[in-house]
């Protein structure tokens, strides 16, 4: 029975060690699944549909390949239309069944008379994307993108873009069995080699002579010497158990090594993904949860992509402030942030002694408010500390991009002190809606703040919005109180009783810029200029600029009999409580610089 126990043992061990060897090869299915996606190359630009990239789970691997440059990039599928909207493009799709299917998409829109020259525009460096790739020849990487975003494929934006792109999926191919039923096999197997060498050991003892059970005869003594002789006398008749032909256990078990051996080594070479994965996950810990108001366009950038934006402008306005080249500072800068900067180029110029303004720091981005929009123009606010430990800075500033095609410019920016405190800003995932300039949700309508700050500066206590603004800690006031006394104890030094100095602030050009706040306040920044202007008050006397050579190098003279008039702008951000608040309107950062300067009429 023995014998049976063990075939049986046997054949469960063949029968388990093969499904777990069948299903590590023969059954195994692919790891991958890849989808080539062809085209006629009739367009400059080919745009993969996130669909398309989310048909099967797990990463995605892109692969393009062609000659000359490949560029790909991804972002958010209507922020990658929109940029494509001038010009035809290759539309790739999921249709029905799951089935892949590209279409020629026609231009839908004229481009603005300033990016007339959008068809041969290159891909590369846009702010619309969350990251791009370009490599001659081929391009590999892999993405895991979700269904709101689509892949950009080009090469120059003039050139065809390639042709050959295939996207690849891995498949979960793991044999969890397949490590236990080889290994269940071996143990099947060793209890067979068990079994049949009891089997064995038994038929062995059951060969030996049985005796009965008959009477002893009567002992009789026997001397030992003739019990000695008697043995080495006796020569025994049968054969020595090594000389029968039977085969040995010993030899037996020499014949179930190399199945152990194979089950081993089979057992060993099993990887993880053989086996069953029984270990429980950690419980992700519960973070709090950010209600979206529902329909609320996604935000403007995400934080990477506001850095990679942060540097980029940082790096073409140090290269513009070393070459004095105000055109290349447009490219990055716009209203009040590029007016400062064309007057330091042109003092600079004028003046070799003239110090540059503060660079704007690349990194790092401590805050990242973008609003929620999903047309044009785009606002971003950031908060970026200066790395240069020589010269700690922390800027606040307002970017805005005002179409697909441009790239985002600081309109504003300024200074915040360290002992400033930020309101509460909602998180950069969700961001924050623009407040228009003449909402009365506020205490104070943005498009007022300027001109009802100017009328702080020019009256003091004696202005109507002294008691809106929060004077207390206020720095700026101070030191426009301060200048204010310097030039008038400057112009008194050479002047008294021939020359008179005035002082006016008002409201600047520049439209407010407004992001809401978690309490339902803003973030205001706005442009105030200050002048002042000095005349003589005597008819044979005039106004020198001895001690002031950069009002003589924007205006060209050294002297006038009418006078002066110096303009300083300044950019101001502010916190506008919201409408019913106690809180008065509060001072967050700034910056005062040079504007221009003009002989009086």
């Amino acid at each position: 029975m023995r014998f049976v126990w063990a075939v049986v043992a046997f054949v469960i061990a063949a029968v388990m060690i093969g499904a777990g060897i069948a299903q590590r090869t023969v059954f195994q299915g692919p790891s991958e699944a890849t989808e080539s996606i062809q085209t006629d190359g009739s367009t400059a630009y080919t745009l993969i549909d996130g669909a398309v990239l989310g048909s099967l789970p797990g990463a995605q691997s892109l692969r393009v390949a062609g000659e000359g440059e490949v560029f790909v990039s991804y972002g958010r599928t209507s922020d990658m239309q929109a940029w494509l909207a001038d010009v035809p493009y290759t539309a790739v799709t999921l249709g029905q069944e799951n089935a892949v299917q590209t279409a020629l998409v026609p231009a839908s829109v004229t481009p603005p008379a300033s990016d007339a020259t959008t068809t041969a525009r290159t891909p590369a460096g846009s702010d619309l994307w969350l990251d791009e790739y370009q490599q001659t020849g081929s391009l590999s990487t892999t993405l895991q993108l979700p269904s709101d975003m689509s892949v950009l494929v080009a090469s120059d934006g003039t050139a065809p873009a390639p042709t050959d792109v295939s996207v690849t999926w891995p498949i979960d191919n793991s044999t969890p069995w397949a490590g236990p039923l080889i290994a269940g096999g071996a143990i099947a197997l060793l209890a067979g080699i068990v079994l049949y060498l009891l089997g064995i050991r038994h038929v062995r003892r059951s060969r030996r002579p049985r005796r009965k059970g008959l009477p002893l005869p009567v002992t009789e003594p026997i001397s030992i010497a003739d019990a000695d002789a008697a043995d080495k006398g006796v020569i025994s008749s049968s054969p020595s158990r090594r000389s029968r032909g039977a085969l040995g256990p010993g030899r037996r078990a020499l014949i179930a090594v190399p199945a152990l051996g194979l089950s081993a080594a089979l057992f060993a070479g099993c990887s993880a993904d053989a086996w069953p994965q029984l270990a429980a996950s950690e419980s992700p810990s519960p973070t709090p949860t950010v209600i979206v108001p529902e329909g609320q366009f996604p935000p403007a950038v995400t934080e990477n992509q506001a850095a990679k934006i942060v540097s980029r402008i940082a790096t073409t306005v140090a290269q513009a402030d070393a070459a004095l080249d105000a055109t290349a500072a447009e490219t990055r800068l716009t209203g009040p942030a590029l007016a400062e900067r064309k007057t330091n180029y042109t003092l600079r110029a004028a003046l070799p002694d003239r110090p540059a303004l503060p660079a704007i720091p690349a990194e790092p981005v401590q805050i990242t408010l973008p609003q929620t929009t999903g047309t044009w123009p785009r606002t971003v606010m950031t908060v970026v500390e200066s790395a240069d430990a020589t010269s700690p800075s922390t800027s606040i500033m307002m970017m805005t991009q005002d179409d697909p095609w441009s790239e985002y410019r600081v309109s504003y920016i300024g200074n915040l002190e360290a002992s400033t405190n930020l309101p509460e800003l909602a998180a950069p995932y969700v961001g924050a809606t623009q407040v228009p300039p003449d909402s009365s949700f506020l205490v104070m309508q943005p498009d007022q703040v300027a001109a009802a700050y100017a009328d702080l500066i020019n009256n003091g206590q004696n202005s109507a919005s002294w008691a809106a603004f929060d004077t207390a800690n206020d720095l700026l006031l101070p030191a426009i109180e301060e200048n204010k006394k310097n030039r008038t104890d400057e112009l008194n030094q050479t002047g008294q009783g021939t020359a008179e100095i005035s002082f006016s602030a008002s409201a600047g050009p520049a439209s407010p810029i407004a992001l809401a706040t978690l309490d339902t306040g803003a973030i205001v920044a706005v442009n105030v200029y200050e002048s002042d202007t000095a005349k003589p008050t005597n008819a044979d006397a005039v106004i020198k600029l001895d001690n002031n050579p950069a009002v003589k190098a924007l205006t060209g003279v050294d002297q006038s009999a009418t006078g002066f008039t110096t303009t300083y702008t300044d950019q101001i951000f502010f916190y506008v409580p919201s409408q019913g608040s106690s809180d008065q309107i509060r001072l967050l950062g700034y910056r005062s610089s040079l504007l221009e300067a003009k002989v009086s009429p």
